[in-house]
């Protein structure tokens, strides 16, 4: 039946995919704002072929430019995520060279960051400051790679570089909003999924892409929390450190909230993972409504 099922998946997939890609491609040239529209559309069709079933708290703002950082688990955050709102990604390079995933992510207007050159990252600011005025909703993986879904990693400063810049280049359009994204895979066929059972959802190490996207396929409906953090001004943040800092804590407390299925205004004290040594600062106090 697991054999059955994956392939009636894999099938339903492409029959969607391959004649929305040109169509797709069409729309970035004339159509930018029905191009940022379809994605959403067609990821949520993926989730209903795939059998995943969205509960989603909070919302992504509509009425502005917004960066949403979230933790990263699986190949499956892209569908997931992109069917809560319209949104884009930004990934490293090596993904641009991935056959097929590749195409479907400059469809999406995945901003591409090589992590090699340091003077890429300016170039990419310009990219992502110029999406955020088009009042796009982008999204980053602040952890660099992705986990086995029990745990939030330390957030990566550099990877904020690109979305804060500093020095000359640190004039933030005052429309734009950061928000966290917390991704909990909770249940597998309405069975909840425990410590050890999560690794078939998660993608992380080693673990070879098709092979795990096979075995996931054939395993059966998945239930996805996702939780979404207010709104806060990306001006409110005094540097790259402290943005990186302020979402990590949100999206660590939201995750360990979802795993031990306790409510949003419990008291949680969570501890960090150790971070690679580097200097303390001192935050400003947030003007925004973060924790």
């Amino acid at each position: 039946m697991g054999r059955l099922r994956a392939a009636g998946v894999l099938t339903g997939f492409l029959g969607l995919t391959l004649p929305l890609m040109p169509v797709q491609a069409l729309l970035l040239r004339l159509a930018p704002a029905a191009a940022r529209r379809l994605p959403h559309w067609y990821h949520r069709r993926v989730c209903q072929i795939m059998g995943i079933r969205l509960e989603v708290e909070g919302a992504v703002e509509a009425d502005c430019p917004t960066l949403l950082v979230s933790n990263h688990t699986s190949w499956l955050d892209i569908p997931v995520l992109s069917a809560v709102a319209p949104v884009s990604f930004v990934a490293k390079k090596e993904v641009g060279g991935w056959p097929f995933v590749s195409s479907l992510a400059r469809l999406q207007r995945t901003v591409f960051v090589d992590r090699q050159r340091r003077t890429a990252v300016g170039e990419t600011a310009g990219e992502i400051t110029s999406r955020l005025a088009q009042g796009d909703a982008i999204i980053l993986f602040a952890e660099g790679t992705s986990t086995d879904g029990n745990r939030v990693l330390p957030f990566k400063t550099s990877l904020f570089a690109a979305a804060k810049p500093s020095g000359e280049a640190a004039n933030p359009d005052e429309r734009v909003v950061v928000q966290t994204v917390s991704i909990v895979y909770a249940r597998l066929h309405g069975v909840p999924l425990g410590r050890a059972d999560r690794p078939l959802v998660s993608w992380y190490g080693d673990m070879e892409m098709q092979k795990h996207a096979w075995e996931l396929l054939k395993a059966g409906p998945l239930d996805v929390i996702v939780k979404i953090g207010p709104p806060a001004p990306l001006a409110d943040f005094a540097d790259r450190k402290q943005l990186a800092e302020r979402t990590e804590r949100a999206v660590r407390e939201d995750l360990v909230r979802t795993l031990r299925a306790w409510p949003s205004d419990a008291p949680l004290t969570v501890a960090a993972p150790p971070r690679p040594s580097s200097k303390s600062i001192a935050p400003r106090a947030p003007t925004g409504k973060w924790r």
